[in-house]
């Protein structure tokens, strides 16, 4: 017998709540992910890791939205809903 699991954080969070992975912003953003670790790491971009270990980085729809407005950058360009 076959059961899929799904996690609960996945059920109770539509699309758009969902936090962004660097892959995610760096698509929106037209860049290299390397220059989203870059942005991550001197503070411009507030970020949060998930899991043990290294784990993954995640960015809040809201941290990143600040982020596009801090810069002057239009949201309704990108590729991502916020």
């Amino acid at each position: 017998m076959h059961v899929e699991l799904t996690s609960p954080a996945l059920e109770q969070a539509p699309e758009r709540k969902r936090p962004l992975r660097v892959k995610d912003i760096a698509a929106a953003l037209r860049v290299d992910k390397s220059t989203v670790y870059v942005e991550i790491k001197a503070g411009r971009l507030a970020s949060y890791r998930v899991g043990t270990g290294r784990g993954t980085i995640r960015v809040s729809r809201a941290a990143f939205s600040q982020y596009l407005t801090d810069r002057g950058i239009p949201a309704s360009e990108l590729a991502v809903t916020l």
